[in-house]
């Protein structure tokens, strides 16, 4: 997995660094096809929202990419929502694709070689 940090605001600190691959690795073991994870940090200078960071991920996979935003007082538990909010939407598609499989193998399939099905007069 290729991790891209970006930030506008602040500096990309070792310890972000480290945490973030360590919080992020737990997607990586939810999908494996994982070829990119690109996390932007931003520091809202708006007085009024009080210096939260926002981080925005995506998660690029060979045929989707999954995108995510969370915010928080500090870098650590915005990292925590955003991780949660991937997890759960590559859950989903997960799952999604396995009901489709699984529902695909019961269906009845068309005789062939002039056999005519059971029940036909």
């Amino acid at each position: 997995m290729d991790l891209v940090m970006k930030s506008r605001g602040t500096r990309i600190t070792d310890h972000m660094r480290t945490t973030a691959a360590r919080k992020l690795s737990r997607l990586e073991r939810m999908e494996p096809r994982v070829l990119r994870l690109e996390v932007e940090i931003l520091t809202e200078r708006n007085p009024r929202l009080g210096g939260i960071k926002r981080v925005e991920g995506a998660l690029e996979t060979p045929r989707r990419t999954f995108r995510a935003k969370a915010q928080g007082d500090d870098v650590d538990s915005a990292l925590d929502q955003l991780v949660e909010k991937l997890e759960r939407q590559v859950r989903d598609h997960n799952t999604k694709r396995r009901t489709q499989l699984i529902s695909g193998g019961g269906r009845l399939k068309s005789s062939k070689g002039g056999q005519e099905p059971a029940g036909s007069p």
